[in-house]
């Protein structure tokens, strides 16, 4: 890991394909299906809600995207040799602060049982609230929820 620390900003068209890397790079909640492509990441960070990317020393090593329209997380993924240093949670705030910013009262997301993004969404203040297809849990998180977890800090 570089000791730079990362900068986040705004995702833009030309960060698809990085930020597509760092989504196939991950250990855990990978990719099982090759239908997402470049669309995908420009309908959820154009048209219906907005991206971040975590940028060191040039390169993307992590990136976040939530649908400002229905709440949903669509994607927060850290490249491996980034994980554990804080990114993932530092992308998660600013992805969160600018979705209830937009008016949303709820967000929503989902992913696997027994793994470290279960933990990390319980620690960020996430409840699970029931199982979805497939096997995946649904989390949600509250406005009010977020104002209590950011006064406990």
């Amino acid at each position: 890991m570089t000791s730079a620390t990362p900068h986040i900003r705004v995702a833009e068209r030309r960060d698809i394909a990085a930020m597509h890397v760092v989504r196939l790079a991950v250990r855990e909640n990978r990719l099982v299906s090759a239908v997402i492509g470049p669309a995908d990441y420009e309908r959820e960070m154009e048209l219906t809600g907005r991206g971040w990317v975590a940028e060191s020393d040039g390169a993307i090593v992590g990136f976040a995207v939530g649908n400002a329209r229905t709440g949903n997380i669509w994607a927060l993924f850290v490249a491996p040799e980034h994980e554990r240093s804080g990114l993932g949670r530092r992308l998660h705030d600013v992805m969160v602060e600018w979705l209830f910013s937009s008016g949303l009262e709820r967000l929503h997301l989902t992913t696997a049982p027994a793994t470290r993004a279960f933990g990390f969404y319980v620690k960020a203040g996430w409840t699970p609230v029931d199982a979805v297809v497939r096997g995946e849990q649904r989390f949600e998180l509250a406005r009010s929820d977020r104002r209590s977890e950011l006064g406990a800090r």
